[in-house]
């Protein structure tokens, strides 16, 4: 296996999540090039990958289809020895089917997995009941390429890799010990609200330094909630740091607080504590923290109408969002216990 290409072009952390997947194929076969294709505006997640080489960008939102034409020319001329599909869309599966690898491989949900040389079941929920995590799914997808099948598998944590440059552009706000809040999520129904951050906030001592992390179209809502606690100890670093800063900033934090969104699987990466809220969706989809100190903070009335999607909505469809107005702030200090004495 000499050239072997990752896709994974959705959202932020799913590429993340797809690194482990990197760190495994790169273990089973060191000498390979891995390449990898993501949407614009992801590649800077892979930036100093060491077992990345090169990185293919879809851009999307202009020209996507005469884009994608783009991108199959290349791939072709690459002639890559093995194409790992992780999407399930038709997009990426014609791109898999029509690369002209030796050997494709994707989830069977894809529309044009039936051209690919292995389809692999996509399983969200085990017969025991258990759900699979994302990094399993994505090992279920390659196990068909462990050189040694016999041999014990388990899902390497996702990792990225921030630079030196990163650390020591960072330095300087780790001087005091620090908790980083990353309070938005592209989707409404998956973010705590303004006023619960507030009153977590307004709880936790003033030794704390805390950061507000997030890109720079939260810039607003770090303002809202700077201005809404009226405390010194709080700086805002929305659209100031990288993705790879972001995570080496939470390496060393206190604690991370954050939504089921993209920075849970930054902590996950550089297996920072962290603690996840989830408000309209649920752990159980497999997409959780995978830190060592890692809690997930949830509501504990009983519901019918959560989770009510994978992926939230832009409003609550029952116009309560009880799911994270119920939530205890209380729950959420729990997990740095005598820290914060």
């Amino acid at each position: 296996m000499k050239r072997i290409l990752v896709i994974q072009t959705a959202f932020i952390g799913d590429v993340v999540l797809a690194t482990g997947m990197v760190e495994q194929l790169h273990q089973w076969y060191p000498g390979a090039d891995i390449d990898f294709l993501l949407r614009k505006g992801n590649e800077g997640l892979l930036k100093n990958h060491p077992f990345v080489g090169n990185v293919l960008i879809w851009d999307k939102k202009n020209g996507k289809y005469g884009d994608l034409y783009r991108l199959l020319k290349i791939i072709r001329a690459n002639r890559y020895d093995l194409v790992v599909n992780v999407q399930r869309f038709a997009a990426t599966g014609l791109l898999t089917a029509l690369s002209g690898s030796a050997t494709t491989i994707g989830f069977n949900k894809n529309p044009f997995s039936r051209f690919f040389t292995h389809r692999i079941q996509h399983v969200v929920q085990q017969q025991n009941g258990e759900t699979l995590h994302e990094v399993d799914r994505n090992l279920a997808l390659i196990k068909p390429l462990q050189p040694d099948p016999s041999a014990p598998l388990k899902a390497l944590k996702p990792r990225l890799y921030p630079s030196i440059e990163d650390t020591e552009k960072i330095r300087h706000y780790q001087i005091i010990p620090y908790i980083t809040i990353s309070p938005a999520s592209i989707w409404f129904t998956k973010m705590f609200p303004v006023e619960k951050w507030v009153e977590l906030i307004q709880q936790i001592p003033a030794q704390y330094r805390i950061y507000l992390l997030g890109g720079p179209a939260d810039k607003t809502l770090a303002e809202k909630i700077i201005a809404l606690t009226q405390r010194n100890e709080i700086v805002t670093l929305c659209g100031q740091l990288s993705f790879l800063q972001s995570a080496a900033l939470m390496k060393t934090a206190v604690m991370n607080y954050v939504n089921d969104s993209a920075p849970m699987h930054f902590a996950s990466s550089v297996n920072a504590p962290v603690t996840a809220v989830y408000c309209s969706t649920l752990p159980g989809f497999g997409f959780g923290p995978l830190s060592d100190q890692s809690t997930v903070v949830e509501t504990k009335v009983a519901l019918h109408c959560r989770p009510c999607g994978l992926h939230g909505h832009a409003k609550c469809p029952e116009n309560h969002f009880k799911c994270a107005y119920t939530i205890a702030v209380s729950d959420l200090l729990k997990p740095i216990g005598e820290k914060i004495k």
